[in-house]
């Protein structure tokens, strides 16, 4: 009677895992707890069973990571009693690889919503509607600090990091050096510009030489002003220094990615009574930039800066849509801890990507 009753609760089933790329199944088991020993076997097509894995009475299921897509593979449980052995019927199964993962069908949602804002508001700009940018004082201020310059008949120093040309941080800082080359160009003044690394010193020659021939100064363009120094942080560093101590900047522009020669440079250019502007995404120079320098670009400011400069439609639109789902989930932050503070965790479960 014991066997009879351990072959009739004794089941499994199989089935493709859901939600993956494949190569893998899900095994359910049931069977009575009275055993001594279990073990699951797997065979494919024409061949012979093989031993997988052992099961305890507290298992109850167990996924297979070691199947092929597209082979047909079957399972079954095997007891040892006290008195026999047996074995479940057995189960079928084929892998295969899933389009879409339907757990993560909120962040799809909250994708092609943020994607719609950007293209609406992209429409918009093209359309010539002037969209609210929040004022950057110190992207206000680069006339200011240029100008400054010209007047004291002294350089602008514009120093984009020392990162290579592969940074984002970078990338930003050289878009705004093509407004500050401008700038230079129309008030005629020489713009110093070293670099900690090659790629990034043929970049910025050429943004300043565009410059200044889109200022109508090819004449007075320099290609020696922008030049390399070299790899070492802070050999770099005190290269910019001497810089700034012997040529004297009326402007100071420190724009890319820094280390811990931020302060270094900050401190020498706060001491040649240059007005500086400084911007980086770097948390923990921030603290340094903004202590030493006039004004400074904060995190996702100085990402903002070639839309706030160019006013091109496609960056700006990209930039309000952007900022819009940013407010949008700023709300659902505010709404679902207030929500969840009286026991409600809807907006929690909603949001919850597996």
């Amino acid at each position: 009677m014991l066997i009879l009753f351990i072959i009739s609760s004794l089941s499994i089933s199989a089935f493709d895992t859901p939600n993956d790329a494949g190569g893998s199944v899900t095994l359910k088991f049931s069977y009575p707890s009275p055993f001594i020993s279990g073990e699951i076997m797997r065979k494919e097509e024409g061949k012979e069973f093989e031993r997988m894995v052992a099961v305890s009475p507290s298992d109850t299921y167990w996924i297979d990571n070691s199947v092929e897509d597209g082979v047909k593979y079957y399972y079954q449980v095997v007891l040892t009693t006290e008195e026999d052995v047996v074995a479940s019927e057995p189960a079928s199964v084929i892998s295969s690889p899933q389009w879409f993962h339907k757990g993560r069908t909120t962040m799809l949602i909250v994708v092609l919503l943020v994607c719609g804002l950007i293209l609406f508001f992209i429409k918009q700009a093209k359309g010539g509607k002037e969209l609210y940018i929040r004022r950057i004082a110190g992207l206000e201020a680069i006339d200011e600090a240029v100008g400054r310059a010209t007047e004291l008949g002294r350089p602008v120093m514009f120093i984009a990091g020392i990162m290579d040309i592969d940074d984002l941080q970078t990338i930003a800082g050289i878009t705004i050096l093509r407004r500050v080359a401008k700038k230079a160009a129309e008030y005629e003044s020489q713009i110093l510009m070293p670099t900690s690394r090659s790629l990034v010193m043929t970049a910025a020659q050429e943004t300043v030489k565009e410059a200044y021939y889109d200022a109508g100064r090819p004449d007075i363009f320099n290609p020696n002003n922008v030049f390399y120094l070299t790899d070492d942080q802070f050999g770099f560093a005190a290269g910019c220094d001497g810089i700034m101590v012997r040529e004297k900047p009326g402007a100071i522009f420190m724009m890319g990615s820094f280390y811990a020669e931020s302060l270094i440079l900050a401190e020498t250019g706060h001491s040649t009574g240059a007005i500086q502007i400084a911007g980086t995404a770097m948390p923990s120079q921030l603290p340094f930039f903004v202590t030493a320098c006039d004004y400074t670009l904060i995190g996702e400011e100085f990402f903002a800066a070639s839309a706030y400069l160019s006013k091109d439609p496609l960056q700006l639109g990209s930039l309000k849509g952007q900022d819009w789902g940013k407010a949008m989930f700023f709300a659902l932050i505010v709404v679902g801890s207030v929500l969840a503070t009286f026991g409600f965790t809807i907006i929690k479960d909603i949001l919850i990507v597996q």
